[in-house]
């Protein structure tokens, strides 16, 4: 792997890529920092809108880069070979999430990386931005840019005095004003930046079907602090994610990794989860897989995260659960508060309400699945060590 310093350039791995980003928040409030890329032709700005690549429009170039959420602090899928002519380079950006509401500058972030590797290999290049003292909420950390026919990595570390939606313009992107709950606007419009952030308790959120079915739902489950032996014994924190559901035929149960009660997603309850980390050291965390195809078929999911192993520490895990689907605005959910006397937290209620998905913020700490179930009036039937 080399390490490159400000300013320094080297050839890329091939032409199939993995950009990922990698930092551990300070500790204190949370801090809500997020990755985006745009496709520049040679006047420095995109094409348009769909040029810029995010969590909000994961996808660019007809699928020559896509943003993948949950790995690390967030990554990028780029196929060179398909990126049109007229892209001469595509820069990487991390900004602060209401950086001017929250005070925040990108000094909060720790050990802070950008890598470039080949697709599915070992980072080949890395750059790590000096952060500390950081007076700005936006930084170009890297780009790939196009030199003689040939693709190299450059280290950019350039800091920009604004968040996201000043950064976005600054390349050409027409950015319309946050209206996070509303329905996403047509193709013609102007690209919503705002994601829904579930902080207070019982907030909830509606969302409306955008054609048929909602597609695939995905709910990550990620945390940043305590995968390092943060409580002891130099070993990690495994939190597991799971979830209560029923059917609208009554039908009841629960996914999970105790057990290897993994769901299935193509049959009932069409909730399947995706793996379990028992080491901690998974980048990607955890996530559900819901087949919003089915919506219909489901009344109502409970997502829970259980300390499966470690010490309960809930403050030192900075854990947050990302719900994503296909032209929604992603739903996000922090565990910002905690009982360090309760394995299990309760985070987040997905209904089926009259055909909209409805998201309200549980976080409630309990001491099991059991007490989660009663606390929401599931009505399961446990004894140990399974349920009924």
């Amino acid at each position: 792997m080399t390490d490159l310093q400000q300013g320094a350039n080297a050839a890329v791995p091939g032409e199939a890529l993995a950009i990922a980003f990698a930092w551990t928040p300070a500790a204190g409030p949370a801090i809500d920092a997020d990755a985006s890329a745009y496709l520049l032709t040679a006047s420095g700005r995109v094409r348009g809108d769909a040029d810029m690549v995010f969590y909000n429009q994961p996808q660019g170039a007809e699928g020559g880069v896509r943003f993948v959420s949950g790995i690390g602090q967030g990554a990028f899928e780029v196929d060179l070979a398909r990126l049109p002519a007229a892209i001469e380079r595509v820069v990487f950006c991390v900004t602060i999430h209401e950086a001017q509401a929250r005070g925040q500058t990108l000094a909060l972030l720790e050990g802070a990386a950008i890598t470039v590797a080949p697709a599915g290999g070992a980072p080949a290049l890395v750059f790590r931005p000096h952060l500390v003292g950081a007076s700005e909420a936006a930084m170009t950390f890297g780009e790939l840019y196009r030199r003689n026919g040939q693709w190299k990595f450059r280290a950019v570390g350039q800091g920009f005095n604004g968040g996201l939606a000043p950064l976005a313009r600054s390349f050409g992107i027409d950015v319309a004003e946050d209206a996070p709950a509303a329905p996403p606007p047509p193709p013609s419009t102007p690209v919503r930046l705002g994601k829904v952030t579930l902080e207070k308790p019982g907030q909830t959120v509606s969302l409306e079907k955008r054609g048929a079915s909602f597609g695939e739902i995905t709910v990550n489950l990620n945390w940043s602090r305590g995968r390092k032996g943060l409580f002891g014994g130099g070993s990690a924190i495994d939190l597991d994610l799971g979830c209560l559901f029923e059917l609208a035929d009554g039908r009841k149960g629960v996914v999970q990794a105790l057990g290897n009660v993994f769901g299935a997603f193509a049959q009932p309850p069409y909730i399947a989860l995706s793996g379990d980390d028992r080491t901690g050291d998974v980048s990607q965390g955890e996530t559900l897989r819901i087949n919003g195809a089915y919506w219909n078929e489901i009344r109502r999911i409970a997502i829970f995260a259980n300390i499966y192993d470690g010490v309960p520490n809930w403050q030192q895990t900075d854990g947050v659960v990302l719900v994503t689907m296909p032209d929604q605005p992603p739903v996000e959910v922090r565990m910002t508060e905690g009982r360090n006397d309760r394995r299990l937290c309760g985070i987040v209620l997905i209904e089926n309400d009259a055909g909209r998905l409805k998201a309200t913020r549980i976080v409630n700490y309990v001491r099991d699945q059991k007490m989660l179930d009663e606390s929401l009036g599931w009505g399961l039937r446990w004894v140990a060590g399974r349920k009924d």
